[in-house]
């Protein structure tokens, strides 16, 4: 058997034109730009840090409250609260830089036109992108507020018009909330997506027996965390099976071995979020746990493990 000291794995993964050094990236929301992380462990250990989703202008979000802790999970209803794309261009990207790491921006557009305008403003900073993810789980306002989710015929051509402006990798981010994500992904490959991210949170509510009031101000949020794991990780066995496009899988990842999970099932990368709010160093965690049960294997390659399952 291979000495463990000396025994080395390769945690690298490539999908579409995206490479990353090993499979595991913050999910948006939850990790802002990494910059508070940074205080706990080196963030340019992660495959890559996406950041909270941009909008074209300053977002103010949902008002307060908006998160609630439930069983083996969180509500959160916080409205894509966020400062615009010209403060990450100009204040947020240099920062998150230096701290040596691999960026996936997120963005948002309550319409088709906002989308291709904030693509044209990030044009000029490529070349310090590792790929954008395009948030198709947000409200298109210019179709009475439903999510581009629930057309999926809107995910290929808006898809297709960034392509045209930007070239750089495209992440279709995709919600469960409008049945099953198939012919989301469908339509994001055709559009020229690279991967998707399946899945975000689960819509759902929560309500005080005292007061008889819901616990969040907007009513609605969306679940994350533990609970969601089992249908999360269903949505992406299911998809992976299609053969459609590569996956970023997330919804519930706590732990090493959940991460397997996902990745045996037939994620070629990971994302983790709600975690990282309980859990600090989660994402180091998760890189040396896989790494360690490569080892234990006596596998080389997480390439090996990755759609095990199918």
């Amino acid at each position: 058997m291979t000495d463990k000291n000396t025994y080395e794995t390769d945690l690298s993964v490539k999908f579409g034109k995206i490479s990353l050094k090993n499979p595991v990236i913050s999910c948006s929301g939850t990790f802002a730009g990494g910059l508070q992380y940074s205080r706990f462990f080196d963030i340019s250990k992660l495959g890559a840090v996406t950041t909270k989703s941009f909008s074209l202008k300053k977002k103010d979000g949902n008002p307060s409250p908006r998160i609630w802790e439930t069983a083996s999970g969180m509500l959160n209803s916080i409205g894509l609260q966020n400062e615009g794309i010209d403060f990450f261009i100009s204040t947020q990207l240099e920062e998150i830089r230096n701290l040596g790491a691999e960026i996936i921006l997120s963005i948002f557009g309550e319409s088709a036109e906002e989308f291709k305008k904030i693509a044209l403003k990030i044009k000029p900073v490529l070349k310090h992108l590792k790929a954008i993810e395009l948030n198709y789980s947000c409200p298109n306002v210019k179709a009475g507020g439903m999510a581009f989710c629930g057309v999926p015929e809107n995910i290929r051509t808006i898809t297709s018009e960034i392509k045209s402006i930007i070239d750089i990798p495209l992440i279709a981010k995709l919600s469960p909330n409008f049945g099953p994500v198939t012919e989301c992904a469908i339509q994001a490959k055709k559009g020229g997506a690279d991967a998707v991210s399946v899945i975000n949170t689960v819509t759902g509510t929560a309500f005080d027996i005292d007061t008889y009031k819901p616990r969040l101000a907007n009513i609605v949020g969306g679940l994350s965390g533990p609970a969601i794991k089992p249908a999360a990780l269903l949505q992406v066995y299911q998809l992976a099976k299609g053969k459609i496009i590569p996956i970023i899988g997330m919804g519930g990842i706590y732990s090493w071995q959940d991460a397997v999970e996902f990745l045996i099932a037939g994620a070629a990368a990971v994302g983790i979020g709600t975690v990282n709010f309980s859990q600090p160093d989660a994402g180091e965690k998760i890189i040396a746990g896989i790494s360690e049960y490569l080892i234990s294997k006596n596998i080389n390659s997480i390439n090996d493990i990755i759609g095990k399952a199918l």
